[in-house]
C-alpha cells in the first residue's frame, strides 16, 4: 500500500517546526502541493528550504497569526491564491498551557480557545463547502490525548482539545455524503523542542538521548520510547490519501498505547 498525495493542495497551520514540519515533508515527499504557515519567520524559512528539497511539488510559506479572525483570513487569502483551492487542511496550531483550574483567568481561557478551538472554527467553515462541491475533502484536527482522559491541572488545553473532538464528530456527519473525511490525531509524547529545552535546563551530565530513554521509563511508556514527529506524519499521509478513505470521524490515539483510553 502506497500513500500518494499527488497533485492535491494541503494547508498545515502551525507548520514552521514540529509535528507541521514533519508532516508538510511527508506531504510534499508524497506529492502534495503544501502551503506551510507560522509565526516565526526565520523558523518557517528553514523549514520552507527542507520541504522544498524533498520534492518538486510547490510549497509556499506565509507568516500568520491564526489566533484572531483577521489572522485566519489573511492565512487562508494567501493560501488558496497560491494553490487555486484547498484540498486538505490540518489544524495543527496551538500550545500548551496546563495550570491549577481556579488560577486559570479568563483571559487565559480565551486565548487558550482563540488558537485552538476558533482558529479550527474558522478554517474549517471557510474550506468546507469547496470539499464539498469538489467531492473530495480531507481535515484533521490535531489535539492531544487529555481530550479523552484529561488529568488533573490539565486545563485548559484538555478542554479545549476536547471540544476540538466534538467539532471533529459533528464537521465528520456533515462532510460524509461529499466525501469530505474529518479525523482528529490525539498526539502523546512525541520528540520535540519542548523536551529537549527541558534538557538543556538540566545540568546535562547524561545525554539528551538517555534523558529521553529515561523520562520514557518514568512514564511507563510501553514501547519504551518516544514517539518521532515522522511517524505521526505517516498516520496523517495515511488519513489524507485514498488509502485512508473509509476512516471518518475518529480521534486516533498517536501515543504508543500510553493512554488507557480507546
Amino acid at each position: 500500500m502506497e500513500c500518494r498525495m499527488d497533485g492535491r493542495n494541503a494547508l498545515i497551520t502551525g507548520s514552521s517546526r514540529g509535528l507541521g514540519r514533519a508532516m508538510a515533508l511527508n506531504f510534499a515527499a508524497s506529492g502534495a502541493n503544501v502551503v506551510i504557515c507560522g509565526r516565526r519567520e526565520n523558523l518557517l524559512s528553514e523549514t520552507l528550504k527542507e520541504v522544498e528539497a524533498v520534492s518538486d511539488t510547490k510549497v509556499f510559506a506565509f507568516v500568520g497569526d491564526v489566533s484572531t479572525a483577521a489572522g485566519v483570513t489573511e492565512l487562508l487569502d494567501n493560501a488558496e491564491n497560491a494553490l487555486g483551492h484547498i484540498d486538505v487542511l490540518i489544524n495543527n496550531a496551538g500550545a500548551s498551557l496546563r495550570k491549577p483550574f481556579c488560577e486559570i483567568s479568563d483571559e487565559e481561557w480565551v486565548n487558550d480557545f482563540e488558537v485552538k478551538v476558533y482558529a479550527a472554527i474558522r478554517t474549517c467553515r471557510h474550506v468546507l463547502p469547496g470539499m464539498m462541491e469538489r467531492k473530495w475533502g480531507r481535515i484533521i484536527n490535531v489535539l492531544n490525548i487529555g481530550a479523552k482522559a484529561p488529568p488533573g491541572g490539565g486545563a485548559p488545553t484538555a478542554v479545549s482539545r476536547a471540544t476540538g473532538m466534538a467539532l471533529t464528530k459533528v464537521l465528520s456527519k456533515e462532510g460524509a455524503p461529499h466525501n469530505v473525511l474529518v479525523n482528529a490525531m490525539l498526539v502523546g509524547r512525541i520528540e520535540s523542542d519542548q523536551w529537549l529545552n527541558r534538557w538543556k535546563a538540566t545540568d546535562q551530565k547524561q545525554s539528551y538521548d538517555e534523558y529521553l530513554k529515561d523520562m520514557a521509563k518514568d512514564l511507563k511508556l510501553p514501547i519504551g520510547r518516544l514517539g518521532r514527529a515522522e511517524e505521526f506524519a505517516n498516520m496523517a499521509c495515511f488519513l489524507c490519501s485514498d488509502a485512508g478513505s473509509y476512516i471518518n470521524g475518529v480521534a486516533i490515539n498517536v501515543d504508543g498505547g500510553t493512554s488507557p483510553a480507546v
